[in-house]
C-alpha cells in the first residue's frame, strides 16, 4: 500500500469502529434519549405552602388550585425586579377574569415597610407576601436570585421557571396557553 491510497472502509458493526467512537455514539443517544425523557415528563408539583400577605390574608398553595398562578420572589432594592413590576401589573389586569392570579413574594431581606411602600406607591393589584425567615424562597427550589418566578397550572404543576424579567410575549403566550387547558 502506497502512502497515498485511501484507508480501508470501516466495518459495518459500530463496536468494530473502535471504543472511542462506539463510547461517543452510545453517549449521544443516551443524550437524545434523556432529552426525551425530560420533555415528556409530567410537570412538577407545587410544594405545599403558606403565604402570609402583607394585609394578614393566608394564601395557601391549596387555596390557588384552579387558577393559574405565577409566585413571584422579588425584593424592593432589585433593579430588574423594579423594572418588570409595570408589566407584571398589564399581565395581572389583563389575565385575572381569566382566572390568573400571582403571589408576590418580597424576599427576606427586604424590610417589611420598603415592601408596604412599594405596594401603596404602585398600587400592586395582586397579592403580596413577605417571607422574613427565607423558607418559602427555599420551599420553591432554593430562590436566591431576584426576581425568580414560578409560573403554575389550575392543577398545582409548576409549568416554567423564570430567572429575571421574562419576554412579554412569551410570557403571556405561556399564560394563555396554561388558561386555555
Amino acid at each position: 500500500m502506497t502512502a497515498s491510497s485511501t484507508a480501508p472502509p470501516l466495518p459495518a458493526n459500530p463496536a468494530k469502529r473502535g471504543p472511542a467512537k462506539f463510547i461517543v455514539g452510545a453517549a449521544l443517544a443516551a443524550v437524545v434519549a434523556a432529552g426525551a425523557w425530560f420533555t415528556l415528563a409530567p410537570a412538577p408539583k407545587a410544594p405545599d405552602a403558606t403565604f402570609t400577605s402583607i394585609t394578614g390574608e393566608k394564601i395557601t398553595t391549596a387555596s390557588l388550585r384552579g387558577k393559574v398562578v405565577l409566585l413571584n420572589f422579588w425584593a424592593t432594592d432589585c433593579v430588574t425586579c423594579v423594572k418588570e413590576m409595570p408589566m407584571m401589573v398589564d399581565t395581572y389586569k389583563k389575565y385575572a377574569p381569566q382566572g390568573y392570579e400571582m403571589v408576590a413574594v418580597a424576599m427576606r431581606h427586604d424590610p417589611p415597610n420598603y415592601v408596604l411602600n412599594f405596594v401603596e406607591t404602585r398600587q400592586l393589584p395582586f397579592k403580596v407576601a413577605l417571607d422574613p425567615m427565607g423558607e418559602h424562597a427555599k420551599t420553591f427550589g432554593n430562590v436566591q436570585m431576584t426576581p425568580t418566578s414560578l409560573l403554575i397550572d389550575r392543577e398545582g404543576r409548576i409549568l416554567k421557571r423564570y430567572l429575571g424579567e421574562p419576554d412579554t410575549a412569551e410570557f403571556h403566550a405561556a399564560i394563555e396557553k396554561a388558561l386555555a387547558s
